[in-house]
């Protein structure tokens, strides 16, 4: 793991081939320490996923910055539409001037085709973008765990699961990458501060996901997971089940 920057403790590390997972350690107040994670694929068109705040995107931007060439973006992709997710969107757009937006069709539709300086590439559910030798699918997942634009993306050759806000973790010191137990915690994290929808669809979206038996699960929040990836969502929807 590297830290970018020693103010902030904003640090990098490669949890898969050619995936980076940026962090930055925060401490809240009244809900303590807290971490926001955006993830990097290297490739012949590098990728994005969650920009960060943008009053962080200083801090994003120059871990970015650590790996390749920030010019060299070409998609700034995400979950969905929340601060966290995309608040330095147009930031990335000009630092990055051949980068575009890339989200579901929804999110492009309500939101931001309006607020982003550039269109949006609108991805359909299932719809791949090879960036070189990675490849990325677009999963639709409304009201998953929230927002009714809400989507992930599996990265195909490393079966890697860019999985959002699923699984977060509280916590300012986690380990970049861990296997150990993320659900306990994370719904430990859950109860107290609930942002689930609670849609009735959620065990069939999380059966869906499972389905691509993903062996790393890319949190936004907390450590990302390796493992069995098909039966920790399995676990999860259980636990909504309850």
């Amino acid at each position: 793991m590297a830290v970018t920057n020693r103010q902030s403790g904003t640090n990098i590390h490669e949890i898969a081939e050619g995936i980076y997972r940026i962090n930055t350690p925060v401490v809240i107040e009244g809900a303590g320490g807290f971490s926001f994670n955006q993830y990097l694929i290297m490739d012949d068109e590098p990728l994005l996923f969650h920009t960060g705040p943008r009053k962080m995107f200083p801090l994003v931007c120059e871990a970015v910055g650590s790996v390749i060439s920030v010019e060299r973006l070409r998609h700034i992709a995400f979950s969905h539409v929340e601060a966290d997710e995309c608040g330095s969107l147009n930031e990335w757009l000009a630092a990055a001037p051949q980068s575009s937006p890339l989200c579901g069709v929804i999110a492009a539709m309500v939101s931001i085709g309006d607020i982003a300086d550039r269109a949006p590439r609108a991805l359909a559910n299932g719809e791949r973008v090879t960036l070189g030798s990675h490849t990325v699918r677009w999963l639709d997942a409304p009201h998953l765990p929230h927002a009714w634009e809400c989507g992930f993306l599996m990265e195909e050759q490393t079966s890697t699961l860019l999985c959002g806000d699923l699984f977060t973790q509280g916590g300012a010191d986690l380990p970049p990458i861990t296997e150990t137990d993320i659900l306990g915690p994370s719904e430990a994290f859950r109860h107290e501060m609930d942002y689930f929808s609670h849609t009735k669809n959620a065990r069939a979206m999380l059966e869906n996901l499972a389905s691509l038996s993903p062996s790393i699960l890319a949190c936004m929040h907390g450590s990302a997971w390796r493992g069995d990836g098909a039966k920790l969502l399995r676990a999860l929807a259980d636990a909504l089940s309850e």
